[in-house]
């Protein structure tokens, strides 16, 4: 399968594209991934990314489409793949089609992450990340340390991030509605949207996932 995963900041989208792209045997095709991969092996495309990045500007975005051209032609992308941050925007989305379309291909699927905007502003302002290893995280309300403010596993300082502070995570949002969202209704008008919760366990969101992909797209 081909899928492409859109749904907004905190719609667990990370989490559920690492479940799905194993169940499914398919790679996670992720742009920050492919980012970190291009720029840590300094590709030419790593090298042009990181010159942007470096005067403080935006990557355009012929760089990561062709960084995600390189990525799906390599071969355990030969029988599909799962698109983790990209298409971002619309413009992407046409240039994805495209691509496709060169080497005969195309999409199964676009699976929407649906999560209230409450909900994401609750998941994200209410993590907590040890200062000592920022694999250690918590959660104010779903995974709360034993002691406030102190890491479980190692006793350093739990702090929240700049970027998960509420004012920052709704400009976040503003953004997904106003740049990523529109894709959402594109791919709707080639019939390819399928559209799931995300509140709950995980387990059960990657099943409902599953269960959905197994629709036709549109199909509810």
């Amino acid at each position: 399968m081909r899928i492409v995963l859109v749904g907004p900041p905190g719609a667990g989208k990370g989490t559920q594209a690492v479940r799905l792209a194993a169940e499914l045997k398919i790679p996670h095709i992720s742009t920050g991934d492919l980012f970190r991969a291009n720029i840590s092996q300094q590709t030419e495309l790593g090298k042009l990314a990181k010159s942007y990045m470096d005067r403080g500007e935006l990557v355009p975005d012929s760089v990561t489409i062709d960084m995600a051209k390189d990525r799906m032609e390599q071969k355990d992308a030969e029988g599909g793949f799962l698109l983790d941050g990209f298409p971002r925007n619309v413009d992407q989305a046409e240039a994805l089609d495209g691509l496709l379309e060169t080497e005969d291909f195309k999409l199964d699927a676009v699976l929407d992450l649906e999560v209230p905007e409450d909900e994401v502003v609750k998941r994200i302002a209410g993590r907590r990340i040890c200062r000592n290893d920022s694999s250690h995280v918590f959660h104010v309300t779903y995974s709360p340390p034993k002691k406030e403010g102190v890491c479980d596993v190692c006793g350093g300082e739990l702090y929240q991030r700049d970027d998960d502070s509420e004012d920052t995570v709704r400009t976040r949002l503003e953004v997904y509605h106003t740049q990523t969202e529109p894709i959402i209704d594109y791919y709707k008008a080639q019939g390819l949207v399928v559209t799931i919760s995300s509140l709950g366990p995980v387990d059960e969101i990657t099943q409902r996932a599953l269960d959905a992909l197994k629709r036709e797209p549109g199909e509810q």
